[in-house]
């Protein structure tokens, strides 16, 4: 068996800030940076995809297991400062670099061989869900704690559910994945087993003794390995009634009613009309999303309605569509203004280039679409599936 050394968290490359280990037939992928909550960096990528394609063809690797030590975050996202200063500073590569990098690991894990299994726990937005929900197509699993909060924030910030996020969004049940895109709510345990977005949960508490069982056990497979944390999951049953009494499940009807409308203008009407119409349920958590939408970037509301819209191809199209969609988003959206405001400046007053929801037109929203490269040029041309 050709085990790596077991290193000790201290121990992680403090420029890649990712611990890679074998122990017991499981590769593992161990998120140390946090102190920037594990926000991605382009070496971390790197050092991901590198470990993913060592273990692709190595038969004592069963399966992959992603996760953290620190409570606080399993992964923020990328990290935003190092794209924002490379922007102003005009250094297209380095940006071109970090999402060409990205979304070539979302690929690698949406298509491994082998289960891959998520721990999610803490904060685990943007970046931090195009890492683990790509378990959901290897026959692996996202296991869920009792902290975790999941979202794709990026409208509050003039950006959109990149990561191929818009292909896992458009697979959730009703007009949900419409609504996560657009108002980048976040979602508790519950709500993100209601969605789609987690498959089983455990109290964090028993995690450890789960992963000494894991480095101790015999296993001939992945999917043994699967089914051991599987089995130490909340059961079906339970786990069906924790989703069905989660908030967003509260909501449902009156997401399907509103988010389901063709377009951001439509639905901003629908929820006011709800508001004004009594004071009910329904006329309060209206107002509360009117209230979430007037203070999203309206033309990175319009663009992430359409990324969910257009995710009916493969998982490549989707990240290639968001390539093209990272260039303009900095180079004439809302992006830059959305991280002054809410990240650099924290005034929380931006400016954004369309002010008005009603203002956005169709042809704002196509503009953003166009690929800066040619088919035979585009830099995830070679991504399949």
């Amino acid at each position: 068996m050709s085990n790596e050394p077991q290193l000790p968290a201290a121990d992680a490359d403090s420029d890649t800030h990712v611990l890679v280990r074998v122990v017991n037939g499981i590769g593992y992928l161990e998120l140390e940076r946090p102190q920037a909550l594990n926000a991605l960096t382009t070496a971390m990528v790197r050092t991901m995809r590198a470990a993913l394609e060592r273990w692709r063809n190595d038969a004592a690797v069963l399966a992959v297991i992603v996760r953290t030590r620190h409570a606080r975050a399993f992964c923020a996202g990328g990290d935003i400062r190092f794209l924002y200063e490379s922007s102003r500073a005009g250094d297209q590569a380095a940006l071109d670099t970090f999402f060409t990098d990205e979304y070539r690991l979302n690929h690698a894990i949406a298509t491994y061989p082998k289960p891959y299994i998520a721990f999610l726990n803490g904060v685990v937005m943007g970046g931090g869900m195009g890492i683990s929900q790509g378990a959901y197509r290897t026959g692996g699993l996202r296991i869920v704690g009792a902290s975790a909060r999941m979202a794709m924030p990026e409208t509050r910030i003039g950006l959109f559910p990149d990561v191929g996020m818009g292909w896992y969004l458009a697979r959730t049940q009703g007009a949900l994945g419409r609504y996560l895109a657009v108002t980048g709510e976040t979602v508790d345990a519950a709500g993100a087993l209601y969605a789609g977005l987690a498959d089983v949960s455990l109290d964090e508490a028993a995690w450890p003794d789960l992963f000494a069982a894991l480095e101790r056990e015999p296993f001939a497979s992945g999917e043994q390995i699967v089914e051991r944390i599987r089995a130490a999951a909340r059961p079906a049953d339970e786990t069906q009634r924790h989703a069905d009494a989660s908030a967003l499940a509260g909501a449902r009807a009156w997401i399907d009613r509103h988010f389901s409308l063709d377009d951001v203008s439509a639905i901003l009407a629908s929820l006011e009309a709800a508001q004004r119409a009594g004071q009910g349920a329904e006329a309060e958590w209206a107002g509360q999303a009117v209230g979430v939408l007037r203070e999203r970037s309206p033309l990175s509301m319009a663009v992430s309605l359409e990324v969910v819209s257009r995710a009916e191809g493969t998982i490549s199209d989707c990240l290639r569509r968001d390539l093209d969609l990272t260039r303009s988003s900095f180079a004439t959206g809302d992006v830059m203004e959305g991280i002054r405001a809410r990240i650099i400046d924290k005034d929380n007053r931006p400016h954004w280039r369309i002010a008005r929801i009603e203002d956005v037109r169709r042809e704002d929203v196509e503009a953003m679409f166009a690929s800066p490269w040619s088919a035979t040029e585009h830099p995830l041309r070679g991504l399949i599936g």
